[in-house]
């Protein structure tokens, strides 16, 4: 997001977003249509994100960089709980297409609050123009050429497997005859656990002990989807997701970590590739398992993500143990920007860790 004026930027990207969430509340739209929208607006909410993130240190002072991204960190992941139940309220009582529309007057809400409270800043222009192809081939051999960072932002991309629980979250809650407020519930229930993970993992560990964390909290992420192949009752199901929320809670120090291991001139570069791995990630667990949903139970498809994210978490667990030491010696006033996070969304400035489902509200 060099090139351009960040402000301007995270103003304009909100318009469009809300523009295109207006379209989707259109009855006239197709299925398909209403589809190609809602990717495009969660593909948009990348450079949103990055903007945010590169302003951040300008706003704030470094001693309080750690303390405004927490903060920040609290709020996405309140409003997404918040946003689920209510979003369940509002398509039970009003419908879908009056909910969607009310949705996209909080893009352009947002886009006011930017242009009222947020003062522009400087920016570099100066950023040669390279094919895009170029550019990324070049952003991500710049991670995975770097063992710890390829291992973090790996660990941050398990959120493939993670999100299948919102993906299904509608079909799920018919298995148990349930309605939108069940949607709701089941949508919210991952990022009530991440909050409470994340208030507990910072205040009663200290950063070297979070490192040692990751591994197991990220194989905590996945693991109780596995028992929803049991069928159990909503109130226990509800339980388990936020269980697997709290897992979820790594990212925060997974995305800390991330940071420190990229130099300063690169971090931008960085985060870019990793949160648009991440919206790929989600994207494509959505998509996959909504295909075997056709041919499968909902409960069923849940379970079988977890049991992958299960393995590829403890794969990289096991990598995470050879090359933590790479990591645990360094400090940077940055690295305490990169608690922005998410579940995985979902939820620092530098690089946030891991956010997703940054698209309709």
């Amino acid at each position: 997001m060099d090139p351009f004026p960040r402000r301007q930027v995270m103003i304009s990207l909100d318009l469009v977003r809300g523009g295109l969430v207006e379209l989707m509340a259109l009855p006239s739209v197709p299925l398909t249509g209403t589809c190609a929208l809602l990717c495009g607006t969660v593909l948009l909410g990348a450079p949103f994100s990055a903007a945010r993130s590169a302003m951040l240190p300008q706003i704030l002072p470094r001693e309080r960089l750690a303390a405004g991204s927490a903060l920040g960190n609290m709020t996405f992941q309140t409003s997404q709980v918040a946003g689920f139940l209510a979003g369940g309220i509002l398509v039970a009582t009003l419908g879908a297409y009056r909910s969607l529309a009310l949705d996209a007057l909080s893009f352009c809400l947002s886009a006011a609050l930017i242009t009222g409270w947020v003062r522009p800043r400087p920016y570099s222009g100066e950023a040669p123009a390279r094919p895009l192809l170029h550019t990324l081939t070049r952003d991500v051999a710049m991670i995975f050429r770097r063992p710890a960072a390829r291992t973090l932002v790996l660990f941050g991309w398990l959120a493939g497997f993670a999100v299948v629980p919102e993906g299904l979250a509608a079909p799920y809650a018919r298995t148990l005859g349930g309605g939108p407020l069940t949607v709701g519930l089941l949508m919210g229930a991952m990022p009530v656990g991440t909050v409470a993970g994340i208030l507990v993992i910072g205040r009663l560990s200290r950063p070297d002990e979070r490192l040692k964390m990751i591994g197991a909290l990220a194989i905590l992420s996945c693991a109780p989807l596995v028992a929803s192949l049991l069928r159990p009752p909503l109130p226990l199901l509800l339980l388990l997701f936020v269980l697997a929320g709290a897992g979820g809670a790594y990212q925060l120090a997974a995305a800390r970590a991330f940071v420190q291991a990229m130099p300063n001139g690169q971090r931008g570069q960085a985060f870019g590739v990793a949160q648009s791995g991440l919206l790929t990630a989600q994207g494509l667990g959505i998509l996959i398992a909504g295909a075997a949903a056709r041919w499968l139970s909902p409960p069923a498809v849940v379970a079988i993500a977890g049991a992958l994210g299960v393995t590829a978490a403890a794969v990289l667990a096991a990598e995470w143990a050879r090359h933590r030491s790479l990591v645990a010696g360094l400090s940077s006033p940055a690295a305490g920007a990169a608690s922005l996070g998410g579940r995985a969304s979902g939820s620092g400035e530098g690089l946030p860790a891991m956010q997703p489902n940054d698209g309709p509200r």
